[in-house]
């Protein structure tokens, strides 16, 4: 017997979920990947150190750097994912900024849409800024001309979320993607809410996927993580990122040029993010996510299922006004959804109340299945009031623009019952 599913890319995505990335002959045969619980591993003899540290051998040292659980997890959503190579995180937030600290340095600039997670437009329009990296937010994400308008000769990536948060909007990536590579920038596409079961940004023309791996690819709210994940086409060697080039020209000898090529970003966020600026994600988190991510499949299925049904209902509902799910025929992103979401546009979405604040107040205090929380992506279903939360501090017009009102609540689904979250919406709508 020879079992190799752990390298084998030809499997389906449900298999590779649960094998990808691990061989457990490497790991005194353990079928469970083993958490490595240890601040640094022995170098051996000086010839070795030297070795591991001009990375002309691949292996581990001090954990800040690598940690072969983490290495697991990062094969396999790399495989997942369709991808090169990927680097863990201690969070979300850790794995967007260090993209952009690793693309830009002073004076240089971002391109972004306005409906993104509230933490990400402060991190684009207040923090950046102190270190010399300004953000061209978009007119309108919906018309690709916007794009075209916001780049200019500073810009060093282009970035949306998959399914915007928390009006749920869509881009049309592929055309996104052809305005950005013309102007040779690399594509960025936060793909957490859909998981790489429901969406592969890589195969509509991004070049770096980033996650918060806390949400859906976790799925059970115990752990914080991160991850990107890079596509391996983007030509990062054509003069626009010099010090992605210093890294080449001082690696390539030793780590072979080809390879480089396609995980150049990947190495250099490494050093910069996990060595230079320690936002490495520890070996137990890891390990959580690996959990999660074995079911991803199932659940994300369960998820839009029940978020479908969620959504008919809202909209039927006399005292909801608007809501904001690609999944029915009456959303403007209908037709996006159903081009680059087959499988269904995941399970987070935002209705408006009735009633404004007071409505979306009454209706926080009487549901008794879905919980008031920050988080999303759990298998648990949440709601939050974005105005009051994710997106506090935001002025009235920056909220209006990333559609976030007095009366907009913001629903992850999960996979209970669906008769039960219907009910417990019916009722506290009722109220």
């Amino acid at each position: 017997m020879t079992y190799d599913a752990f390298s084998n890319q030809a499997l389906g995505f449900t298999t590779r979920q649960l094998h990808a990335g691990y061989d457990p002959g490497q790991h005194l045969r353990s079928k469970a990947v083993p958490i490595y619980q240890t601040a640094a591993f022995e170098l051996g003899s000086y010839e070795r150190c030297e070795r591991l540290f001009d990375y002309s051998e691949e292996g581990y040292s001090y954990v800040r750097y690598s940690n072969p659980t983490n290495d697991v997890l990062e094969k396999r959503i790399a495989s997942l994912e369709g991808g090169t190579a990927a680097v863990g995180l201690a969070s979300g937030m850790a794995a967007i900024s260090d993209t952009f600290l690793t693309l830009c340095g002073e004076g240089d600039e971002v391109v972004a849409t306005r409906t993104l997670y509230g933490g990400s437009t402060a991190l684009l329009s207040s923090v950046l800024p102190t270190y010399g990296i300004t953000c061209n937010f978009v007119d309108d994400p919906d018309d690709p001309a916007s794009f075209e308008r916001a780049i200019t000769p500073r810009t060093k990536a282009v970035y949306v979320e998959c399914l915007g948060n928390p009006v749920i909007n869509i881009v049309d990536f592929e055309a996104v993607a052809a305005i950005a590579h013309a102007h040779g920038v690399p594509f960025v596409v936060d793909n957490t809410f859909a998981t790489p079961y429901l969406f592969r940004p890589l195969e509509h023309g991004a070049d770096l996927v980033v996650y918060s791996a806390t949400k859906y690819l976790g799925g059970h709210g115990t752990v914080i993580g991160g991850l990107v994940v890079e596509g391996g086409t983007f030509d990062w060697l054509g003069g626009r990122f010099p010090r992605l080039e210093a890294y080449y020209q001082q690696y390539a000898a030793r780590m072979g040029e080809e390879r480089l090529r396609r995980e150049l970003f990947s190495h250099a966020l490494r050093e910069r993010g996990l060595i230079d600026l320690g936002a490495h994600m520890s070996p137990n988190t890891a390990f959580s996510i690996l959990q999660g991510v074995e079911t991803l499949s199932l659940r994300m299925e369960r998820h839009v299922a029940n978020a479908q049904a969620v959504a008919e209902f809202l909209d039927a509902h006399p005292l909801v006004e608007k809501v904001n799910y690609p999944g029915l025929a009456s959303s403007p992103y209908h037709g996006l959804s159903r081009r680059y979401f087959p499988k269904g546009p995941g399970a987070m979405m935002s209705f408006d109340v009735a009633g404004g604040l007071a409505g979306a107040r009454r209706v926080i205090e009487r549901l008794r299945v879905f919980d008031f929380m920050v988080n999303v992506g759990d298998a648990k279903s949440l709601v939050v009031h974005p105005a009051s939360s994710t997106h506090y501090g935001l002025d009235p017009e920056e909220c209006a623009r990333a559609g976030v009102f007095p009366g907009t609540l913001r629903l992850s689904v999960g996979i209970e019952d669906v008769e039960d979250l219907l009910a417990d919406l019916d009722q506290a709508l009722g109220a």
